[in-house]
């Protein structure tokens, strides 16, 4: 069993990390051997993308439907008055919360890292804080495989793949590619960011390009292979 992300991925589930975390962190701070100013600057961190993440972003977002209210009252509006154009408000900050230096995550990830490099942490606290990933299992290999799509865009095939919510397992996705040439199928990338491009390009002749791919860890292949997806090239 291998450990998942403790930080989530859902943004409201990162607005009750980061509160807990803040939270939690001035009362073991002695316990972690922890300084006032570290403890105060991961506090104020917190603080502040908890702001972004709950109160600022969702009212850019409300904003921007303004926005295009007001774009199409500019365009098509009745013209009985002059028009006032709609001004962003930012949300007051609450009390305590203060503007920081762009990275605050950043920054809390690099104290999350020494807190647990420290030797200090038991793993009750750990998870008090919520650094500890829950567990998760592993893939079935005898039938894992990769799933994808490809596509033209702007004169080049974009392959868009994923670890099937298998990142802590996998290493990297072995792609090939046949493009009808009588060679086969050969290795056009060995992809450790999901998404790819194949910059390759086209022929001029009309031509059938397919692909296949597969898992890989410590550079062996794990699973087996996709089903091929064929994409027709334009000359």
């Amino acid at each position: 069993m291998k450990k998942g992300n403790y930080y989530p991925y859902a943004q409201n589930d990162q607005i009750v990390w980061l509160t807990n975390f803040a939270g939690k962190l001035p009362g073991l701070a002695t316990t972690l051997n922890l300084t006032p100013a570290q403890v105060t600057a991961a506090v104020a961190d917190c603080g502040w993308l908890v702001y972004i993440l709950q109160f600022w972003l969702p009212a850019t977002r409300n904003w921007s439907q303004a926005g295009t209210a007001a774009a199409t009252e500019a365009q098509t509006g009745d013209g009985a008055a002059l028009m006032v154009l709609p001004v962003f408000a930012a949300p007051a900050l609450p009390t305590g919360v203060v503007s920081v230096n762009t990275g605050a995550l950043n920054r809390i990830f690099a104290q999350v890292q020494d807190i647990k490099n420290g030797g200090k942490c038991s793993p009750k606290n750990a998870g008090i804080l919520g650094i500890v990933g829950s567990a998760q299992s592993g893939p079935d290999y005898a039938t894992l495989h990769a799933v994808f799509t490809v596509s033209i865009v702007g004169g080049q095939v974009v392959i868009k793949w994923n670890l099937g919510g298998y990142a802590a397992f996998l290493d990297c996705c072995e792609i090939q590619v046949d493009r009808g040439d009588g060679k086969g199928f050969v290795l056009l990338t060995m992809d450790t960011t999901p998404g790819y491009t194949d910059t390759q390009p086209f022929p001029t002749a009309h031509t059938v390009w397919t692909y296949r791919a597969i898992y890989q860890v410590n550079d062996t292949r794990v699973g087996v292979w996709s089903q091929s997806v064929s994409v027709a090239v334009p000359a």
